[in-house]
């Protein structure tokens, strides 16, 4: 599935003059499900969605306006509605859009691994989906929302012409570096971690969550899933420093490891590092990475050396709104 052509080089964005280099903090916020079962309608839960008020305590504390990708679940309940309202209307936190389209009305598709990749459905369903979404966060926020993230980052060829039918202006969807076509979602393993306009004309950028490579065949990146076709095991290849993918999250990402990647991302010059999460680890029991009370605090712990890293490297924090005065159009 491909969802826009490669960038060419006159693509990428330019920013002004003292914007530097500096990273955006995203957020996938959630329902709970079984994450090694088939996808269901019904059946979630939503025990964490009130642990978001801890992390964004952590987010002030570091200057952080962090950027709460919801999905339906979350903004069509009253506590969320409350959580992310005020926040929005404090000035406290952005918010976009996160389709998850299995839990998200209308429900006119059957629930199959290709129809939890928004960008496979019929056109009409995926813009009805999406405008109930769009709708209700404008509704709780006050605001319409100008980023969008594509849950399982499942955009697809037709979803680019929605973004720009609703106003959408920055994409963050692109999961860089990593394939899911063999989920029969979309292979981002060709495309570029720097931001880039996916229409320069309506003003739409995409802004990739950030995975790079480190080893000795970092430069041949995508050789990766190759490598593990024959037979070489990501632990193997990173245990003989051949090639290791570190993305820039607390799940199932070390200390040692994201340090590593932000070293390796700022070297390149890329202007923006986009961290990400799911929100339902924040609290333990709902996701592989955070199974126990401590694996909590060690999330927690997680952010406050990385977020102290990024601030010896004298990298700043960035949001959407900061993001989009700096555009050089």
């Amino acid at each position: 599935m491909t969802f826009a052509r490669l960038p060419g080089k006159d693509d990428f964005v330019q920013f002004a003059p003292g914007f530097g280099q500096r990273y955006l903090v995203t957020i996938d916020v959630e329902e709970e499900f079984d994450w090694t079962r088939p996808i269901q309608r019904e059946g979630y839960s939503l025990d964490a969605i009130e642990a978001i008020t801890d992390f964004q305590t952590l987010c002030e504390q570091y200057g952080v306006t962090p950027l709460y990708l919801v999905d339906w679940p979350i903004i069509s309940d009253p506590r969320g509605k409350e959580i992310y309202g005020a926040l929005v209307r404090e000035g406290r936190a952005e918010v976009g859009i996160q389709l998850h389209p299995w839990v998200n009305p209308p429900f006119d598709e059957e629930v199959t691994q290709r129809n939890t990749y928004a960008g496979n459905l019929p056109p009409e369903l995926e813009r009805a989906k999406f405008y109930r979404l769009r709708d209700a966060i404008a509704e709780v926020t006050g605001k319409q929302p100008i980023a969008y993230r594509a849950g399982r980052y499942g955009i697809g060829p037709e979803t680019l012409n929605l973004l720009r039918e609703a106003g959408v202006r920055f994409d963050t969807s692109v999961r860089a570096n990593f394939d899911y076509s063999k989920a029969e979602g979309p292979d981002f393993s060709h495309y570029p971690l720097e931001p880039y306009w996916l229409d320069r004309r309506l003003d739409i950028v995409e802004l990739p969550v950030t995975s790079v490579y480190w080893g000795l065949l970092r430069r041949q990146g995508p050789i990766f899933p190759f490598a593990q076709m024959a037979g070489l095991t990501k632990s193997l290849m990173a245990r003989g420093r051949l090639l290791e993918r570190i993305s820039l999250t607390p799940e199932g990402i070390s200390v040692t490891e994201v340090i590593r990647g932000i070293d390796i991302a700022l070297d390149d010059g890329l202007p923006i590092l986009n961290f990400s999460f799911h929100s339902p680890s924040l609290r333990a029991g709902h996701t592989p990475y955070v199974r126990e009370p401590a694996d909590v605090e060690a999330f927690f712990d997680w952010w406050h050396q990385v977020l102290s890293y990024l601030a010896s490297r004298d990298v700043k924090p960035t949001c959407i709104g900061d993001i989009d005065a700096a555009i050089l159009r």
